[in-house]
């Protein structure tokens, strides 16, 4: 059987803090990789394009990002109908900011950590 897969950038202290809340919940429905461990696979966007937001592999073979990915990532919880409603229509404007926003400080905070 085969299971969605989620690509996560593992330096950054913001998306190992969301990928240890959502692992806690999934109870092996799904995959998760750190980008930093992969080899480079033509199977997988370059690492470029991974960083820049998130990443997640359908069980089918579709390529899932952002905010969808996301929500999709949350429905291997129990809280998943929950994550269902980002995706209604008015509300969805709201949470595609949020998840922009949150990219945005990601972004800063990832150029920080490697400044220092």
């Amino acid at each position: 059987m085969q299971k969605d897969t989620l690509y996560y950038d593992g330096a950054c202290p913001l998306c190992r803090g969301e990928i240890n809340k959502l692992t806690k919940f999934t109870k092996d429905n799904l995959i998760v990789v750190n980008i930093h461990d992969l080899e480079a696979d033509d199977h997988v966007p370059d690492k470029e394009t991974l960083l820049s937001r998130l990443h997640l592999k359908t069980a089918g073979g579709q390529w899932l990002t952002g905010l969808t990915a996301n929500i999709r990532a949350w429905h291997h919880t129990p809280f998943g109908n929950l994550w269902r409603m980002l995706n209604w229509p008015v509300i969805r404007i709201f949470s595609n900011w949020a998840y922009e926003f949150w990219l945005r400080r990601r972004n800063n905070s990832a150029k920080q950590c490697a400044v220092n």
